[in-house]
């Protein structure tokens, strides 16, 4: 066992994903197994498309997949990190990435609000660049 997968959440905990900026609690969103969430936003180059989708996969918070608009500056596949597939709306997407993020956390500073970082769930959408440009975000999985 890993030592990202010794942090899982503890059985039977209700898992959500808790939007911290600055210290303070922005919003907590339910994040059941195996229920995707993405992280959208423009390339600062560019302005394409990306994004980055994560799951709970028992308890751990794992990067899943990634979108990208096109091997622009800092993009492309990681050779033995995932498999590149095309994506229907152009671009591609890095599919089976399956990356536990140690201790359940992502470290974030918020884009402007040109960037457009967006974390998406279903039908929720938390404009994050709107809410909070520039500060500082822990994204964390959790239990109550």
């Amino acid at each position: 066992m890993t030592a990202a997968l010794a942090l899982a959440l503890p059985a039977g905990a209700e898992p959500f994903l808790e939007i911290s900026v600055e210290g303070s609690v922005l919003r907590t969103l339910p994040l059941p197994e195996e229920q995707e969430i993405c992280l959208r936003w423009a390339h600062s180059v560019t302005g394409g498309k990306v994004a980055d989708c994560f799951e709970n996969r028992a308890g751990q918070l794992v990067l899943t997949r990634s979108y990208l608009h096109d091997f622009a500056a800092g993009l492309g596949e990681i050779e033995g990190r995932g498999r590149l597939t095309s994506a229907p709306e152009g671009g591609y997407w890095i599919e089976d990435m399956d990356e536990p993020l140690p201790d359940n956390l992502l470290r974030l500073r918020i884009g402007a609000t040109r960037v457009g970082h967006t974390l998406s769930s279903g039908d929720i959408d938390i404009p994050l660049s709107e809410l909070a440009p520039g500060a500082q975000a822990i994204l964390t999985l959790s239990a109550e």
